[in-house]
């Protein structure tokens, strides 16, 4: 298969991952949503969950652009924002912890051996920046996340970058959250906020394959 052909056949995939379940369960899905709105858990148990599920995006497939989007639309811009800053900002520092601490061979359980020398290759040429870049990008976020833990990156130069990523990143699907939620098209926001990322990370790897 030529490479433009089988670039666009995965595109068309990465597209289609947030669109099929509503073809298929789209009904459900539409109750689900409605049912949540009409009747949400408070905000306070909300934010914990936000938080609890975001925590743990380092070690299990959090899909965090849709956990933020949804934390904005029941929580607000500013509420959302800080749960989801906690949230993603606690995940990172429990993988970096578990990285600085026990190496290679423990961050291997959680991402791949691909994936770690991609981000080694960036790394290399950005430094901690990196952990900027690739923060809105997932897999390849908490691979970077787990490679500068391994490499014994400073407490000191680490927290930074991630703390102002992770804000950039909350404040930015709150508001769309928010926005989608008052004008009554959260369940395309949350496929929009599925799909993104996916995008993102479709053309991360086009890029960083290309150039290594």
């Amino acid at each position: 298969m030529p490479r433009f052909t089988r670039a666009l056949f995965l595109f068309v995939i990465v597209l289609a991952i947030p669109i099929v379940p509503f073809l298929i369960w789209g009904q459900r899905i539409e109750a689900w949503g409605e049912s949540f709105i009409a009747e949400p858990p408070s905000k306070g148990v909300t934010a914990m969950l936000i938080i609890g599920l975001l925590s743990t995006d380092i070690l299990l497939p959090v899909p965090s652009s849709l956990v933020s989007t949804l934390a904005g639309s029941q929580l607000g811009l500013l509420g959302g924002t800080l749960a989801s800053w906690l949230g993603m900002t606690i995940g990172a520092v429990i993988g970096f912890s578990i990285a600085k601490a026990f190496g290679r061979a423990v961050a291997l359980r959680f991402t791949s051996e691909d994936d770690l020398e991609q981000m080694e290759s960036l790394t290399n040429r950005l430094g901690p920046a990196t952990l900027i870049v690739t923060r809105a990008v997932p897999v390849l976020a908490e691979a970077c996340v787990l490679l500068v833990g391994v490499h014994q990156l400073s407490w000191r130069r680490f927290l930074p970058p991630v703390l102002l990523a992770n804000l950039g990143i909350a404040v930015a699907y709150s508001a769309f959250g928010e926005f989608a939620a008052a004008n009554e098209w959260l369940p395309a926001a949350l496929g929009i906020a599925i799909a993104l990322p996916l995008l993102l990370l479709f053309i991360a790897r086009r890029w960083l394959a290309s150039t290594t």
